[in-house]
């Protein structure tokens, strides 16, 4: 995928006049790139001129600039102006209710690198941590999440995201890819899994690993919970062919990391990386309220940057574990402008203050769970039977595919009871018969063992 790099004025206009009708009254450039595919130099350079022109105003500074159409300024412009829209949608925001702690959080954060003192890691925003009676997340806030987002019933760790897999692994995949400054839009995002295609470039290698990660989350998690190696692991299939050493990947650091953009320089010694890596594990594995876990896994593996690279999408994918675990809806981090997430990180990083990242966080869960809820529903209820033998369905396929046993062997292995013997042998066959590549991550399969099986007839 390529951005154009011409992009006429009404063009640009056209977009912010849409962003606008949706609710974004002041848009960042990034914003602008995503809607009309361009650079962001290219973008930046006709914003320039349109601000000249008088048709546009632009406020903030750094980070924080925005643009907003001009409706009154001069005769022409009111020409130009889009019409006077509703009430109910000139009051729509599209993004965070920031509070007054994330405001002037920001004021703070959009002044020049000179004016902000440098820091590092600071151990006590964890040591002082308590679980279950300190909170990072306000407590009525938590609970208010924690009841939105519960599937009913009881149901074995990870119910809830096998369920809604298929668009979470294209919803989280390229969200948290487009905070890293991806290029791939969504459609080419599903395109790219649906093809099965290998990685042309950086940016589909970055997505791939996504899926990857999210499908080893999904398998891992119910089996073996929260723990160092879980991360480790998690941080290795996220960066899979993106770091030069592969002896890095889920390696704790001993090179030097510096984050451009803000005052803040990590902890540089792998002794205390280490050790604190596996306080914020521990810690985290006390935490009932999944939310709050959520939420403190998000910050402070991203504080720490226990990794040479990848740190912020190892926090993303990891503040879902707790989710997981306890059947929540999952968290996909949709629509987050790359700006106001940047801030957020270096609300952290400068003054260990989280307001921001609340705002953040509680704005893209809703959204989240309100979309997964919508998506569990269109799927009706789990099937008790398919719950009962999932293992051992994952199983009976594994050996069928990958060791090319007939059905009759595979099923002797399993030593199901007699009386579900006819039913599970029925569901097997319906499995067998639609598996294919884009669907067998599911049965811990691989897209080319896959592709052999089915190229040799379907055997078994």
């Amino acid at each position: 995928m390529r951005y154009d790099n011409r992009l006429n004025h009404e063009t640009l206009l056209q977009a912010l006049t849409k962003l606008f009708a949706a609710g974004s009254e002041f848009v960042s450039s990034s914003q602008l790139v995503d809607a009309t595919r361009s650079s962001l130099p290219t973008v930046k350079r006709t914003l320039s001129k349109l601000v000249q022109e008088g048709r546009i105003e632009v406020t903030g500074k750094a980070r924080a600039t925005r643009y907003r159409l001009l409706t009154t300024s001069t005769p022409a412009a009111a020409e130009r102006a889009p019409a006077k829209l509703p009430m109910a949608i000139t009051l729509a925001r599209f993004g965070p209710n920031w509070s007054a702690a994330s405001s002037k959080l920001r004021q703070q954060l959009v002044l020049p690198l000179a004016a902000r003192a440098p820091v590092s890691y600071c151990r006590e925003f964890v040591d002082a941590y308590k679980p279950n009676e300190t909170f990072l997340l306000p407590v009525e806030l938590a609970e208010e999440l924690l009841a939105l987002g519960q599937l009913p019933g009881q149901l074995p760790a990870g119910t809830y995201v096998r369920k809604v897999l298929e668009q979470l692994l294209i919803d989280l995949s390229w969200s948290s890819s487009h905070l890293e400054g991806n290029r791939y839009t969504l459609l080419d995002t599903e395109e790219l899994f649906k093809s099965g295609a290998a990685a042309a470039d950086s940016d589909a290698v970055m997505l791939l690993n996504h899926k990857a990660a999210i499908e080893f989350l999904v398998d891992a998690v119910p089996v073996q919970g929260l723990g160092s190696s879980l991360i480790r692991n998690l941080h290795a299939v996220l960066m899979q062919d993106l770091l030069e050493d592969a002896a890095s990947l889920g390696t704790i650091r001993e090179k030097v990391v510096n984050i451009s953009g803000t005052t803040y320089v990590p902890t540089q010694i792998p002794a205390v990386l280490q050790e604190m890596l596996e306080h914020v594990i521990l810690k985290a594995q006390l935490i009932k309220n999944p939310l709050e876990a959520a939420f403190f896994l998000w910050v402070n593996l991203a504080y720490l940057q226990p990794f040479e690279d990848g740190n912020k999408r190892v926090s993303r994918l990891a503040a879902n574990i707790p989710l997981m675990l306890y059947n929540q809806a999952p968290l996909s981090f949709l629509d987050i402008d790359r700006e106001d997430y940047a801030l957020a990180m270096m609300g952290i990083y400068e003054a260990c203050d989280v307001s921001m990242a609340v705002d953040l966080f509680e704005w893209t869960y809703r959204r989240s769970q309100t979309k997964y809820k919508v998506v569990s529903a269109s799927l009706g209820s789990p099937d008790p039977f398919r719950i009962k033998y999932r293992e051992a369905l994952n199983e009976a396929v594994g050996r069928v595919v990958r060791s090319r046993q007939a059905v009759e062997e595979a099923l002797v292995v399993l030593g199901l009871p007699d009386e579900d013997m006819p039913k599970f042998q029925l569901l097997l066959a319906q499995e067998l018969k639609v598996l294919a590549i884009f669907n067998c991550a599911r049965y811990r399969l691989g897209m080319n063992e896959t592709q052999a099986w089915i190229d040799e007839g379907r055997p078994g």
